[in-house]
């Protein structure tokens, strides 16, 4: 996983996301590095993105059982991930209806929740991912990824200026996208602080490269443990 060309986009997107006259520019830097946090099924790219290097020769057992420094399996990286990009592109940065909601997905995917995952334990994270169609995941992470690509294309230099009413981050909380404790709540407060602009930046694409960063480790140390 060589992030530095992906670093090297990001700090230029972060030079320009606010220029009224690079808007074009700025959406299209964006759509290059969103697809590189997803399979690159998702945009229909011809390169082989972060996420495809993560699911090469990763079996199922692997994916749900393998756990990074922090406790954490890929399946719930790839959730928690997901789950934010969601939320953040659909509720507050669209006004629009979460993905989520939209397709039975609580069900098809056979999870045990429905928020973003960060009140969890060690030992909730094992039993959340033990039970995952890991298929029905790759599915809906899919369609939230083709959507977002909708949203970011739809954008005005405005609507990258844009910060967030209080009704469209109480919404995530009655919608119990995330949960109403400590452990997460925060994130409102986190995402209240940002505008459309930080939004794609971190959650969108960022924060997607360090859980897939993670996942990979916990593959990479599994191989070593195995030879």
């Amino acid at each position: 996983m060589d992030l530095k060309p992906w670093n090297n986009k990001i700090k230029q997107l972060r030079e320009i996301i606010l220029r009224p006259d690079r808007i074009e520019e700025s959406k299209s830097l964006s759509l290059s590095l969103h697809s590189m946090v997803h399979s690159s099924i998702m945009s229909g790219t011809d390169k082989k993105t972060f996420e495809d290097e993560l699911w090469e020769g990763l079996d199922e057992n692997a994916f749900k059982t393998l756990k990074n420094e922090k406790g954490r399996t890929i399946a719930y990286g790839i959730w928690h991930s997901t789950r934010i990009e969601d939320i953040t592109m659909n509720l507050l940065v669209a006004g629009d209806k979460q993905i989520f909601n939209g397709g039975n997905w609580k069900e098809r995917i056979n999870s045990k929740i429905i928020d973003t995952g960060n009140a969890m334990s060690q030992n909730e994270i094992m039993e959340f991912s033990k039970d995952i169609n890991v298929q029905e995941l790759k599915n809906y992470r899919i369609e939230v990824g083709r959507r977002t690509r909708d949203i970011i294309k739809s954008l005005s230099a405005q609507d990258m200026k844009r910060k967030f009413d209080k009704h469209r981050l109480q919404r995530i909380l009655d919608e119990e996208a995330v949960l109403d404790v400590e452990a997460s709540n925060w994130l409102i407060d986190f995402w209240g602080r940002k505008n459309v602009s930080g939004i794609i930046l971190m959650p969108v694409t960022r924060h997607q490269v360090v859980h897939i960063n993670e996942s990979l480790s916990a593959k990479k140390k599994s191989k070593v443990n195995k030879s």
